[in-house]
């Protein structure tokens, strides 16, 4: 499937369709269509469901990136075709293919365009990265250096150290936090692909990144720093080195994410040269309201707030299960 009408994207790996399987529990339905004998596309799902919020189709959740993968317009339009009877087999509130190329069907009614991928080509070497950031942001990069923070790279055993910091991250943003388990699968299934950076200060983590370079491209799936040693510039000097480590990998592409147009974020990101690319995420809506899953929602806030003051300990105890439950 070297030639796409629909593209392929990040979550067609089947290393990722693994590890978020293992790591989420969610339900795997990988759908093909075929002429003539060959695969002429594919389509992996995963049902996530839970007890607050009801059940979802997705492909794929934790994700960018997701969707169809076919050579041809009607392949995927096939595609899309069953995953819509699936999603009425399986009384799911919507369908979420999380496109970055449009594909026109009828049964979808509901599109969101409102994040955007920001992506930055990778020169050869970096000091020519280097030589192509504004000198502001050089000189934040060296002021961090003045902390003497400590940044290594490895596997699992820097995963304690690396959840310690999301944990309290996601905690302060409001957010509940994946388990250990899924970042525990991610380095499992990408084996030599996949890795974590832990910034240090005196010996204690600080800041963190899960990292993996694939097919040319480094993604950072998540990555958080703690709020208390901002003035360090701890995570400018996180994201300087993991630009400098996706060219020693041979990266072409350095994938940071998506992000709201113009949000802090999307600035953050485009500092670094990092461009805008489309991200079209297309539904098919059964039940209820897609926008009413967004963090920013009506009454969502509250939750947020509330959230925000509760032990770190207790949102690692009952975040894991809530959060496998939104799509």
């Amino acid at each position: 499937m070297d030639v796409a009408a629909v593209p392929r994207l990040a979550a067609h790996d089947p290393c990722w369709i693994e590890a978020i399987r293992e790591g989420l529990g969610h339900r795997v339905f990988f759908l093909q269509a075929f002429a003539e004998g060959k695969v002429e596309g594919v389509l992996p799902l995963m049902l996530v469901s839970g007890p607050i919020f009801g059940k979802f189709l997705v492909g794929m959740p934790y994700l960018n990136t997701g969707g169809v993968w076919a050579r041809s317009v009607d392949a995927a339009r096939i595609l899309i075709d069953n995953a819509c009877d699936l999603a009425d087999r399986l009384d799911v509130k919507y369908l979420e293919c999380r496109h970055e190329v449009p594909v026109d069907h009828d049964r979808f009614n509901f599109e969101r365009t409102d994040k955007v991928h920001m992506r930055l080509s990778l020169p050869g070497s970096d000091e020519e990265l280097d030589r192509s950031f504004k000198s502001k942001l050089r000189s934040q990069v060296k002021k961090a250096g003045q902390y003497d923070l400590d940044v290594r790279y490895g596997g699992s055993e820097q995963l304690d150290d690396f959840y310690d910091v999301f944990a309290v991250n996601m905690r302060d943003l409001g957010t509940p936090v994946f388990s250990k388990r899924l970042f525990a699968a991610v380095l499992k299934h990408f084996d030599g692909d996949a890795e974590l950076c832990v910034v240090r200060k005196d010996d204690s983590a600080i800041a963190g990144a899960i990292v993996v370079h694939r097919h040319g491209v480094t993604e950072v799936p998540s990555a958080s720093s703690l709020r208390e040693f901002n003035r360090t510039g701890a995570n400018m000097l996180m994201y300087r080195h993991l630009l400098a480590r996706a060219i020693e990998r041979g990266s072409q592409t350095f994938d940071f994410g998506r992000s709201s147009e113009d949000s802090g974020t999307y600035k953050f990101k485009a500092q670094w040269g990092a461009i805008p690319s489309p991200a079209v995420w297309q539904y098919y809506v059964r039940k209820g309201d897609p926008n009413e899953m967004r963090p920013d929602a009506g009454g969502k806030q509250r939750l947020v707030q509330l959230w925000q003051r509760l032990p770190v300990g207790l949102t690692r105890i009952i975040g894991p299960s809530i959060v496998r439950g939104i799509p």
